[in-house]
Formats: C-alpha cells, structure tokens, sequence
C-alpha cells in the first residue's frame, strides 16, 4: 500500500464527511471513486456521506427553528429559493425533507425552510437521516460506477503534468523576464 493510499484509507472518511457536509457531492462521488480502487469500504463511504449531510442538515433545520427571527435566518429567507422551498414544504412535507439535497439551490436553504414550517423535530430528524442514506448511497453508487472512467482520466491528465508543469513554468519565467526588462526600459525613457 503506498503512503497516499494509506493516509486515504485513514483520513478518507472524515474527507468525505466533511465534504458531504459543506461542499457535497463531488466528495461523495469521489468516495465511490475510492470504493471501487478498494482503498475504503463502500459501507464506510456511504456512512461517512449519510452522516456529514446529515448531521449539517439537520445543524441548519436547528438553525432555522431556533434563530428564525435573527439577521441570518432573514438573510436565507430572503432568497428566492427559500419562498419556492416553503411552497413545497406546505404542499408535500415529507416528500421535500426527502428530495431537497437533489433540488439545485435548495441545499442550504431547504433545512432551514423546514425549521421555519410546521415539520416537527422528529419527523424531520428521522426523514432527514433516512433522505441523508439514500443520498450518499445514490452518490457513492455513481462513483463506484464511474471510477474506472474516472481513474483513467485522471492517470491520463498527471501522465502529462510534469511537462506542462515544465512549460508553464518556463513560459512564467520567460514573461516575466520580459515584463522586468520593459518596466526598466520604461524607467530609462521616462523624462
């Protein structure tokens, strides 16, 4: 096992959790991607996934029920993704506590929209964790799926970075040199 591949399989899930948690599914994809190179267990990636959305998620319904009357829940309730979330909320509870991480623009708001609505607490902490699970499975499965493609790619782009790395270096360099040699010929011919 290489030292990168051991400080993945170590530092690996807390990546994941953290990622799933603010940036999203790029890390859990990326999770799925290490699966399926066997660097971590699928079952880990997904737990790692479920629990970073879920635990920030349920953190900002949190948020929204206890805070629901300050400058940064107003701030949130100002944007327009935040009046379509409360529609759908009022409309079909549940179903939005159970598809909101897959509605672009509703990721931070929607939690925060369901701790402004009528949702009780329970419901939303049990359809949330169910909603995190069926998330980060959807996710890691697609970079289970896709790691080979992936993998390649990536092997593809790093086969040839040294050389451009080289170039642009080279190219910086050669730039500046120039920029450097115009500025004193333009400090000589000043008046």
């Amino acid at each position: 096992m290489t030292e990168l591949t051991q400080h993945l399989a170590a530092f690996g899930p807390f990546a994941i959790a953290l990622g799933a948690a603010f940036e999203g599914q790029t890390a859990v994809i990326a999770g799925g991607v290490m699966a399926r190179s066997q660097i971590l267990s699928p079952v880990v990636v997904v737990l790692a996934a479920a629990l970073g959305s879920g635990i920030v998620d349920y953190l900002l319904f949190v948020l929204g029920r206890s805070f629901r009357h300050t400058k940064w829940v107003k701030k949130v309730a100002a944007k327009p993704a935040f009046d379509r979330a409360l529609v759908l909320i009022e409309r079909y509870p549940a179903g939005f506590i159970l598809s909101f991480r897959f509605l672009y623009g509703l990721r931070a708001a929607g939690p925060v929209a369901v701790g402004v609505s009528a949702v009780s607490t329970r419901k939303f902490a049990v359809l949330n964790a169910v909603a995190a699970g069926i998330w980060a499975g959807a996710f890691v499965a697609l970079g289970y799926a896709f790691g080979p493609a992936v993998l390649r790619l990536l092997e593809g782009i790093f086969a040839h970075a040294a050389p451009i790395a080289a170039g642009v270096a080279v190219a910086a360099a050669v730039a500046g040199l120039a920029f450097w040699r115009w500025r004193v010929w333009v400090a000589r011919t000043a008046p």
